[in-house]
């Protein structure tokens, strides 16, 4: 494996690591340990755990941006808001990690700010920033829509984390398409 193609499996397993026992919770042993490489050779790719953990969350953000790119492309302008939620749908039932890692980064920026870490948030809202201006351009730059559409994205991380099943009340607000896929919050 050259070098990239390890450092790419090493942001997979720190997001695995990571969304399972969050920043503080998981050490850079158990990274390497998944990865199968040695805890030096981990910090020949990245300088310190803090660095593999924006990269981590800068891949959950992308991986999220490339689907509501991809959702969006060639679609009504009347769909692309459903087109996107299905999709995000589709990447949090396939990938629980991936909506883990959203919620771990929340509480480790939170922790981070509290501590007086100011550095830490402001690389990983850059990237939520990025995710905000992908769904923004793809639901044609309106900024209520923008923002609706997130918040009920943040909504459905939530009651998804909190293992609301697909055919619970709470869901009872949500168009189709933003509603859980059959299985619900199991994975």
């Amino acid at each position: 494996m050259s070098a990239e193609e390890r450092r790419e499996s090493v942001i997979h397993a720190a997001i695995t690591e990571f969304a399972r026992t969050g920043y503080q919770g998981t050490s850079t042993e158990a990274i390497a340990r998944r990865v199968g490489v040695s805890q030096p050779y981990l910090f020949r790719l990245f300088p310190n755990k803090q660095a593999i953990f924006l990269a981590a969350s800068e891949r959950c953000l992308q991986d999220t941006r490339r689907i509501f790119e991809e959702a969006s492309e060639g679609v009504a302008p009347d769909e692309v808001i459903h087109s996107m939620a299905r999709a995000y749908q589709q990447l949090i039932a396939d990938d629980p990690d991936k909506l883990m890692m959203q919620m771990q980064m929340y509480v480790a920026v939170a922790a981070a700010e509290a501590a007086g870490d100011h550095e830490f948030g402001a690389s990983v809202r850059a990237a939520w920033s990025r995710l905000w201006d992908t769904a923004h351009l793809a639901l044609g730059a309106d900024v209520k829509e923008t923002t609706t559409f997130l918040a009920f994205g943040m909504l459905v991380n939530t009651l998804l984390a909190l293992g609301f099943p697909a055919d619970d009340r709470v869901w009872g607000g949500f168009y189709d398409s933003a509603r859980p896929l059959a299985g619900g919050s199991d994975g």
